[in-house]
């Protein structure tokens, strides 16, 4: 399934959303293809979506759940890719 949360990330003065697949990368790769998408989007284990595509985006069918639930999906699916730590 592919999901969205809610633009809550603020960064280069605009708000962002994550979108993401509880199935596998292939489903959300495609998903965002034909979504229009940039792949420059894809980060790790999601595409950041700006706040002004979240709608389109859920009128595609990406299913809106809150930021929490989003990421617990992806490690139930263990498809979660989280930044390495910097360790100094």
């Amino acid at each position: 399934m592919i999901l969205i949360d809610p633009p809550s990330v603020p960064r280069w003065d605009r708000w962002w959303s994550h979108l993401a697949s509880d199935t596998g990368f292939a489903e959300l790769h495609e998903f965002a293809r034909r979504a229009g998408l940039p792949s420059r989007g894809f980060d790790r284990d999601h595409y950041d979506v700006p706040q002004e595509l979240y709608q389109a985006m859920v009128l595609a069918g990406a299913v809106p759940v809150p930021s929490r639930e989003l990421v617990r999906r992806l490690r139930l699916a263990g498809l979660r890719r989280p930044k390495p730590s910097s360790a100094t």
